[in-house]
Parts: structure tokens; sequence; C-alpha cells
């Protein structure tokens, strides 16, 4: 088995790391531990540490580097994790991973790849090599992955190549890598123009099923063009939008606005290129999505928070052409983790997460992974969290 071998920390450079490529939310802090009652906050679900493991960027895995590990999900019917890269055909073929992990109350003990997948487009061609393709070829920036519940087919998503016409999508794939059919996306999130649409880099970052498997939700990593700017030192810009999709019919059902967090007001080099946007998605109950955002700056380095949000707050987005503040309210969002309160060595670059297998006692584990860049200053981080008990747990 051609297993990456487990090395020690390094220590991030800031200056040297990779770049990533309006209404006001309330936002309500977490709460410590605390005793059950009638008047806590029975909705925010709290974790505990389990571990981390982490890979430095000369991890090999099939002949190519392992790096760029946009997303994690969980495969109960397989027993296996599922992470697929972003790398856009550089460093090996446009591919996905199978992984195995080892965890228990005491803590994560180890995570090991043991398959490597190409990923194959329409007419079940390999990608095109970013540095060499033309106009018209595609190549993909793929930034999640899901299971589909039921057919057990998967569901990716790329953010396109905007330079060589292509935007966002959304592509069925097998286990094996081989194409099925293509999600087609609504004109608003797939089409840019100057003016309108998505921006390139901060199209479709997460994907994520209702758990019943009745409906997906898709979120982009920033707003649209028309709906006002990305977040900035002090200011949070403008709403992401986030769709909900029927998994059968694939058709659009519905869509919310959420807002993202300011960048810190104090960051002095390089401010426009500092970026804050939403990483990743997951449901939490019927009504709850969890909502990953990861921000970079000169400054500060990596930065994580896990919020969860109500769908029930939020106004229904999917025919506004514009998001005007008059016309609409985010979903409300309440902390749940900010990484850099967890105790971990340093925090990377954060993309994807997932529910993991439970713990003997029953308790739920959150597992995260993230994407290294390909850059020798940061690590590929698997973080493992354990919920704590819930007060009147839905």
């Amino acid at each position: 088995m051609n297993r990456p071998r487990l090395t020690s920390t390094r220590a991030l450079s800031l200056l040297a790391a990779c770049l990533l490529c309006a209404c006001s939310t309330p936002v309500v802090p977490p709460e410590g531990p605390r005793e059950c009652n009638a008047s806590a906050m029975a909705d925010v679900p709290r974790f505990r540490l389990l571990g981390e493991v982490r890979w430095n960027v000369d991890t090999p895995y099939g002949g190519v580097p392992v790096g760029g590990l946009s997303s994690i999900d969980w495969d109960a019917a397989r027993g296996e994790y599922l992470l697929i890269s972003d790398d856009r055909a550089v460093f090996g073929p446009a591919r996905y991973y199978s992984a195995r992990m080892v965890y228990d109350d005491s803590g994560l003990h180890d995570a090991w790849l043991t398959d490597m997948h190409a990923l194959r487009g329409p007419g079940q061609h390999l990608y095109g090599d970013a540095r060499t393709a033309h106009a018209g070829m595609p190549v993909p920036d793929a930034e999640a992955l899901r299971v589909m519940p039921g057919s057990g087919d998967l569901l990716w998503s790329s953010e396109g190549d905007f330079a060589r016409g292509f935007g966002p999508e959304l592509q069925v794939i097998d286990h094996d890598g081989h194409w099925l059919s293509t999600w087609a996306l609504p004109a608003s999130l797939s089409q840019p123009d100057d003016a309108y649409g998505p921006r390139a880099s901060f199209t479709i970052e997460g994907l994520g099923f209702s758990e019943d498997g009745a409906t997906l939700w898709a979120s982009m990593e920033g707003a649209l063009k028309q709906d006002g700017p990305m977040p900035a030192p002090g200011s949070p810009g403008a709403p992401v939008r986030i769709t909900q999709f029927d998994a059968t019919s694939r058709a659009p059902l519905r869509q919310i606005a959420y807002q993202p967090d300011a960048l810190p007001a104090g960051i002095w080099a390089l401010p426009q290129r500092a970026v804050n946007g939403v990483s990743d998605i997951l449901a939490d109950g019927p009504e709850h999505l969890l909502v990953l955002e990861r921000s970079f700056s000169v400054d500060f380095g990596w930065g994580a928070r896990l919020y969860r949000i109500d769908l029930r707050s939020a106004t229904d987005t999917l025919d506004m052409a514009r998001l005007d503040p008059a016309r609409f309210q985010p979903a409300t969002k309440r902390l749940v983790q900010d990484f850099a309160q967890l105790g971990l060595r340093s925090v990377d670059n954060l993309e994807g997460m997932t529910w993991g297998p439970r713990l003997a006692g029953g308790e739920r584990v959150l597992l995260l992974v993230s994407d290294n860049n390909f850059n020798p200053a940061q690590v590929t981080q698997f973080i493992a969290l354990a919920e704590l008990p819930r007060c009147n747990s839905e």
C-alpha cells in the first residue's frame, strides 16, 4: 500500500503562503460549557478537539504529490472517505482519492490514502493540463465532492476556467471517475460577464445534501458581481448565495443569502488581496446548515470559523437578479467554533468537512481537511472534532 508518511510540524511562512485563488446579519458567539436548562440556547453544537494529522507538501501517492485537497466526504456504504484535489492536471491527473482514518474517544490517530481515481469529463476524456490547454479545452478546478444519496454515485463541482470560456459546473461520476451526467446550473450562477454573475475562482465551493437526501445545497464562495463587493478590512461586503436543488429532478427550489464576516480591520499588508469566503457547507438537522468560512491575509495568515445558520430565517432570493438589502433577510448565523481557539499548532487552509462515524458513546464526529495549495509553507491538515452533549437536541 502506497501510504503517505506522516511527518513533523512545519511552521507556516505567512509571507510565502499562496493567496486564495449589504445587509447586517446578527452573529451570536458560542456559549461555553453549561448545564442544560430551559433558557439555554439548545440548537448550537459544541465540539472538543479529538486531534489532528498533518502531511507535508512532499507527501506522495501514486507517483504524484498529494495536495489541493478541497473537500472530504464519508462514504458509509464503502467505509471510506473521499477527497477531491483541485490540482488542475499540473502535478498529476485531475483526481480524487479514497482514504481511511482511525479515531476514537482518545484522539485522531492516523489517516492514509487507499486509492486514486482520475476524473473524466463528457466523452470520458481526461482533463487537459492547465499549463498547456488551449482555448476551448476544459480544465477543471475541483472544489467539492459528495456521495449522492440512493445511487452512491459522486457529484463534484468545478469552479470553472473563465479564461478558456468555462464557468462553474456540477458533474456526476461513478466511483472509477467516469462521467455519467452534468447537473445543470442556473445561468445566474454559471454564466459570468463583466458586471453580472460569478467571480472567477469564487464560484461553487461547497456542496451538502440534506439529511434525508431529498435536496442538495450548493454554496458560492463569494458574492455575485451584481450583488456587491467581496469582504474587505472592516467591511463584510455583499452576501453569498446558497442554492437548494431537488435531488431527483435537479431543479433549483430555493436560494438564501449568507453574510460572511468582514476581514480584520488591522490588515495593512496587501489588504486588496486579503480574502474571506465560504469554503464548505454541511447539513445539521432539517432546517440548519453548518457553514465553514475560511480567510487569508499576509498579516494574520489563515483563519477559519464554523457557523450554524437557520434556513427558516432567510428570504428566498432565487428570483432576485440583484440582492437589494431592502428586499431580503439573510440567514441568521451563530458562531460554533473559531479554529484559532481550538489549541491547534496552526490553522491551515481549511476547505472541506464531513460527518464521520460516531464514537462508541454515540457522539457525532466532524472531520475537516485543508488544501495545501502545493505550497511548501503549508500542510495538509486533518482535524477531528467530537460533539459535546447538546441541550434539548433536535
